[in-house]
C-alpha cells in the first residue's frame, strides 16, 4: 500500500464551492439544465456540473480572504445568471427546493454515473445544495488537526447555514432537513477522530484496498481533508440564499481554522469554548442542530451538560473576534451574529415568507428574487 501524499498549500488561502438550483423560469420547479448551461461553459473550470442535473456549482479561485471570495463568486454568478436566462432558467440558492416532487435525473459522467450504480434509488432521491468550503494547509498533520477539532463545531455551523425546512411540499419540522436526506448513504455526516496524518493514510489504505472507496472524493464527510488541493474541506452547511451568506460562512470557516491551529500547542479545554465528545454525543448535538437549528440545546461535556446553542455561538464569536479583526473580516462576524440575532438565518426566513403567503411557489419566487437583489447590491 502506498502512502496518500499532501500536496501542501499556502496556509490559509480560501476556496469555495457554492451549488446553486437551476429552475424552470415560469415554473420556479427544479428543471434538468446543466448541459445545455454547459455548452456555454465548454471546460470552465468555475462553473462546473454535479452530480444531479437541476444543479450547477461555482467556485472560487484561491483567495486570501472572504473579501476576495464574496468578489469571485459574484463576478461568476452575474455573467450565470445572464446566461441562464437566455436559456429559460432562474438561479436558486437553498440547501433543498421546497416543493419539487420527481426524481433527480444523473449526470451523465463516467464518474456520476458510477456512483450512480453503486447508490441505486438513493442517487435520484438526494436534490441537495450546499455550501463548501477549503482553507489551506501547510502539511497533513495541520489539517487532520483542524479537522478533528473542528468537529466540535459541527451543531454551529450546521444552525447558522440551515437553510431547507421544506421538502417535496411539506413543511419537515427540521432547520437543516438536507442532512435527513444525505443521512441514508455510507458516506456523510460526521468523520471519524484521526489522531494524525498517517492514521488517516492507513484508514484510506485499507478503504480502497477493499473497493469501499477509489478516491478521496468518493468520501462525503462534513469535514475530509483534500490531499490533492492541500485544504481542508467543510462540507456540513446548507446552499446559501446570497452570495454574501456564502461569503461570511466562508469568513467563519477561515477565522475558526486560523483560531484552532494557533491553540495547537495549548490544552483543548482552555481553547475553545465546547469540548470534544463520545461519538453519540455529537450525533446526538449533530441531530438537534439540523432539527431546531438556533433553537436547538447543545450537550456541551462528557457528563451531558447542556446549555442553548445560541449560547455557544455568543461564546464561539467572542473567542473568535481577535482573529477575526486581525484577518479583516470582523464585519462578516457581525453580519452573522445580525442575522442569528435577528432571526434571519435562511430557514426561518423561508418559513415566515410562507406564513404570509401560504405558497411555497411564493417561497421560491423569493430566494430567487433574493439571490438576484444580492448580485445587485454587492
Amino acid at each position: 500500500m502506498t502512502a496518500l501524499d499532501f500536496i501542501a498549500s499556502e496556509p490559509f488561502t480560501l476556496g469555495v464551492e457554492l451549488e446553486l438550483q437551476l429552475l424552470d423560469q415560469h415554473s420556479l420547479d427544479l428543471v434538468d439544465g446543466i448541459i445545455p448551461l454547459l455548452e456555454i461553459y465548454p471546460d470552465n473550470l468555475y462553473v462546473k456540473p454535479e452530480f444531479i442535473q437541476n444543479t450547477v456549482e461555482i467556485a472560487t479561485r484561491i483567495c486570501k480572504s472572504a473579501t476576495e471570495v464574496e468578489a469571485d463568486l459574484q463576478r461568476i454568478a452575474l455573467e450565470l445568471r445572464e446566461n441562464a436566462l437566455q436559456i429559460g432558467m432562474r438561479l436558486c440558492g437553498a440547501g433543498t427546493h421546497p416543493f419539487c416532487q420527481r426524481q433527480a435525473t444523473i449526470t451523465p459522467l463516467p464518474r456520476y454515473q458510477m456512483m450512480e450504480r453503486e447508490a441505486g434509488y438513493i442517487s435520484h432521491n438526494q436534490i441537495t445544495y450546499a455550501t463548501h468550503v477549503h482553507v489551506g494547509m501547510a502539511s497533513g498533520e495541520d489539517a487532520i488537526y483542524v479537522m478533528r477539532h473542528l468537529k466540535s463545531f459541527l451543531p454551529l455551523l450546521i444552525a447558522v447555514s440551515a437553510n431547507s425546512p421544506y421538502w417535496r411540499g411539506c413543511e419537515s419540522d427540521f432547520a437543516s432537513y438536507r442532512h435527513r436526506i444525505l443521512s441514508a448513504s455510507r458516506s456523510y455526516g460526521i468523520p471519524p477522530s484521526f489522531k494524525s496524518w498517517q492514521q488517516f493514510d492507513e484508514f484510506f489504505a485499507t478503504v480502497s484496498q477493499a473497493g469501499v472507496f477509489n478516491h478521496i472524493r468518493d468520501i462525503h464527510w462534513d469535514i475530509r481533508p483534500c490531499p490533492y488541493y492541500g485544504t481542508v474541506e467543510v462540507r456540513v452547511m446548507d446552499a446559501q440564499t446570497t452570495i454574501a451568506e456564502a461569503a461570511s460562512l466562508a469568513a467563519l470557516v477561515h477565522v475558526l481554522a486560523v483560531y484552532l491551529l494557533r491553540q495547537k500547542e495549548a490544552s483543548w479545554s482552555a481553547a475553545c469554548t465546547v469540548t470534544a465528545l463520545p461519538w453519540w454525543l455529537e450525533k446526538e448535538n449533530h441531530y438537534q442542530a439540523t432539527r431546531l437549528g438556533m433553537g436547538a440545546n447543545f450537550v456541551y461535556s462528557p457528563r451531558g451538560e447542556v446549555k442553548p446553542l445560541r449560547t455557544v455561538w455568543l461564546e464561539l464569536c467572542r473567542d473568535l473576534m481577535a482573529v477575526a479583526v486581525e484577518l479583516g473580516e470582523a464585519n462578516y462576524l457581525e453580519q452573522l451574529n445580525r442575522r442569528v440575532a435577528g432571526n434571519g438565518i435562511g430557514y426561518i426566513r423561508q418559513r415566515d415568507i410562507f406564513q404570509g403567503a401560504g405558497s411555497l411557489f411564493d417561497v421560491v419566487a423569493a430566494l430567487v428574487s433574493q439571490f438576484d437583489h444580492g448580485l445587485e447590491t454587492i
